[in-house]
């Protein structure tokens, strides 16, 4: 499912300097630590039935998925920009990630190819032993995602 995104849209500061505009990402990222908050909440998650749960967890992989393809373009979005679109077109995912970690846009290459496999399987696979994963993935997923964002915010110049 391809999501319909505010891409990295720039926004023209002059005649010289572009800035991307990473609001949709901040709202993702900001919204996912929320359902990862609500998830967690055993409080709240044990008074809910099964099929609550599972709507919850259901509502985390989406904003995992969500936040994840954002995050991904907006990375190359800034690789373009700032390196030109002849060194990122046609580059595969990996190749992506490591651009974007050798201009310390992202630091572990290996775990962001988990999340591309974790976004992957919601959408060829679905089944509760999957969800399951990519419900923890998502854990994790958050404070790289953030990482990103500051990275992006940082260099957003």
């Amino acid at each position: 499912m391809e999501a319909v995104l505010n891409l990295p849209v720039l926004v023209s500061l002059g005649c010289e300097v572009m800035q991307l505009d990473l609001a949709s990402l901040r709202k993702a990222a900001g919204l996912l630590e929320r359902a990862l908050k609500v998830a967690d909440d055993e409080a709240f998650t044990s008074g809910l039935t099964e099929d609550q749960k599972e709507t919850v967890r259901a509502g985390v992989i989406q904003s995992f998925e969500f936040t994840y393809e954002l995050c991904w373009k907006f990375m190359r979005r800034w690789l373009e920009v700032n390196l030109g679109t002849v060194y990122v077109a046609g580059v595969s995912r990996r190749q992506l990630f490591r651009l974007g970690a050798e201009h310390r846009l992202l630091g572990d290459v290996d775990r962001w190819m988990e999340y591309h496999d974790a976004r992957n399987e919601t959408a060829h696979t679905y089944d509760e032993n999957t969800a399951a994963d990519v419900f923890e993935t998502a854990h994790q997923f958050l404070a790289d995602a953030r990482g990103l964002l500051q990275a992006l915010e940082a260099h957003n110049d």
